[in-house]
């Protein structure tokens, strides 16, 4: 896989699927030409959350935070996606929009569905309800992808359009 080309994790968080809007949002990354190749509804545990939420989420929050995101990614399902795609890292970033909601510019998913903000979860003592969470790198991406699928699970196919972006023959 070259440097461009790149796959992502992204997660519909509980409050995604208790909306019901995991198919719009689906949507907005199929219209923008993301290629799934990994799709799963999983009830998470927290041995997965906390694997998911490593000691970086400590280090730049602290466990407080972590232990209140392991607890909301765990109160119901969650549908776990692998993306791949053109610099798919920074275009899925792009479409789901800062991590606090009520930041989010309109026309991304946070900033179309959410507006939750940090201070108000952290009177209520609560997660942040901002939907969806995707990976913020590269590297960060690969490292998720490896807790939420295995190897076998991503499906390698090659949709028609990749003959003309990717400029791949058949």
């Amino acid at each position: 896989m070259s440097d461009q080309l790149q796959r992502t994790l992204v997660l519909l968080k509980p409050d995604t699927i208790n909306r019901g809007i995991v198919g719009e949002i689906l949507q907005k990354f199929e219209r923008v030409g993301a290629k799934m190749i990994g799709l799963k509804l999983i009830q998470c545990d927290e041995k997965t959350a906390m694997c998911h939420y490593g000691e970086d989420v400590v280090r730049r929050r602290g466990e407080h935070i972590r232990k209140l995101m392991v607890e909301m990614l765990t109160t119901s399902p969650v549908v776990a996606i692998v993306f791949e795609g053109v610099e798919i890292v920074e275009v899925v970033r792009k479409l789901v929009g800062e991590t606090e909601p009520k930041k989010a510019a309109p026309g991304t998913i946070r900033g179309d569905y959410a507006h939750v903000s940090y201070a108000y979860s952290d009177a209520k003592k609560i997660g942040v309800f901002n939907l969806i969470h995707a990976s913020a790198n590269p590297e960060e991406a690969k490292a998720e992808i490896s807790v939420w699928f295995k190897p076998e699970e991503l499906v390698n196919h090659k949709p028609l359009y990749t003959k003309y972006i990717l400029r791949e023959d058949d």
